[in-house]
């Protein structure tokens, strides 16, 4: 196996119309259609009918699309029951993937793999994720869930479940932002994995749960709890740029949040989440970790090592900024990926079935060979 193949980096394995990364220039888009149009303009629920329909909604299916989904947000009483049984100090993205594949025990048709039963189970999950999300911020902290209200969308809907008062659009409108950027981001290790599952002839339910605990790895979703960890962390130091001296110059410690693997240029989500983070933080109180994003971004942007590696902050980076000064507690963040993701996921886990081949690649072998067999009684300890 060859260095540049490790990790499937540069393998293509399949043919996609939901979203184009383009990394050496920055570039993202939807069907087509630019993110920092989408993120200008677009509900949240719009993008979940392009990466669906792979078209725009008219006036009329939009109005029509938000009221199906707010239909599908309540949970069962049962799941919900369960979720309080749960232990208190769960991580939040596993209580999200049990709460999850419950959810698929509760639908007679999760064995239905047509279009149309896919078609709907997506819809089930992505109404329902924002509900289960609010729910478990507010169980483990001993308060009763809130239920949705069919007069707000999803962003709205989460804001209120979120802290059981009327939104403040402020918020609403940069938890849309953010959900918006989240959607899909081309064949991501969470988005492969659903497509994994999709290729064995796998149920939706089982490709998502799969998918959300890719989503919880630290080097995946997770990033975006490492960047708020990192910034209290910098908090707490001397000043900035002494801290940038001795973690990151001395001891060669990662600045997390910054570099991709895909993207040798700005990542254009982030570009545009640093823009309503600072807006954000004009307005709200609980803000306080701005500045040290913004001084530590510069102290990076100008040192040869990131500029050579043309190193730039992710997407993680000011989403991290953005969720803190809405009020999301730190592990509960990607949570909030999955809420965006599934969108992505279950528009990938609908176009893989319609041109299914089971994905199997092949490993190479590098270990021994024509070994030959030793009786038990004459092995000796190595």
């Amino acid at each position: 196996m060859t260095e540049q193949a490790k990790g499937l980096e540069g393998i293509v394995i399949a043919d996609t119309h939901l979203s184009r990364v383009q990394g050496d220039v920055g570039r993202l888009t939807y069907c087509g259609y630019d993110i920092a149009d989408l993120a200008e303009n677009a509900s949240f629920e719009e993008v979940v009918f392009l990466l669906w329909n792979n078209a725009l909604p008219t006036k009329v299916q939009l109005e029509r699309f938000r009221h199906t989904l707010v239909e599908n947000m309540s949970v069962p009483a049962s799941v919900l029951q369960a979720m309080n049984a749960f232990p208190l100090n769960a991580h939040p993205m596993a209580v999200v993937r049990t709460a999850v594949s419950a959810l698929g025990l509760h639908d007679s048709a999760a064995e239905d793999n047509s279009k149309d039963a896919n078609y709907r189970k997506a819809m089930h999950l992505t109404a329902k994720l924002p509900t289960i999300v609010a729910a478990w911020a507010r169980i483990r902290t001993g308060r009763e869930p809130v239920a949705p209200r069919d007069d707000l969308g999803l962003a709205a809907n989460f804001v209120y479940m979120l802290k059981g008062e009327e939104p403040n659009q402020t918020e609403v409108d940069a938890i849309n932002v953010y959900l918006v950027l989240l959607a899909d981001h081309g064949m991501n290790a969470s988005t492969f994995t659903s497509r994994v599952v999709t290729s064995t002839d796998g149920d939706l339910y089982s490709a998502v749960t799969a998918a959300i605990g890719s989503l919880k790895g630290p080097k995946h979703g997770g990033a975006n709890e490492a960047a708020m960890r990192m910034f209290r962390e910098v908090s707490g130091a001397a000043s900035i740029e002494q801290w940038f001296q001795d973690e990151v110059k001395g001891k060669g410690r990662r600045i997390m949040g910054i570099g991709h693997r895909v993207y040798k240029a700005p990542d254009p989500r982030a570009t545009i989440l640093k823009r309503h983070a600072i807006a954000l933080c004009n307005e709200v109180e609980k803000c306080g970790m701005i500045n040290i994003a913004q001084e530590l971004e510069d102290l990076a942007l100008k040192d040869d090592f990131f500029i050579e590696r043309k190193l730039f902050p992710n997407v993680d980076y000011y989403s991290a900024i953005v969720l803190d000064a809405v009020g999301i507690e730190t592990d509960m963040m990607t949570p909030l990926f999955a809420m965006s993701r599934i969108a992505g996921w279950t528009a990938h886990i609908i176009e893989q079935w319609a041109d299914n081949r089971l994905i199997r690649p092949r490993g190479n072998y590098v270990g021994p060979d024509k070994l030959k067999w030793v009786p038990v009684e004459q092995r000796k300890d190595s």
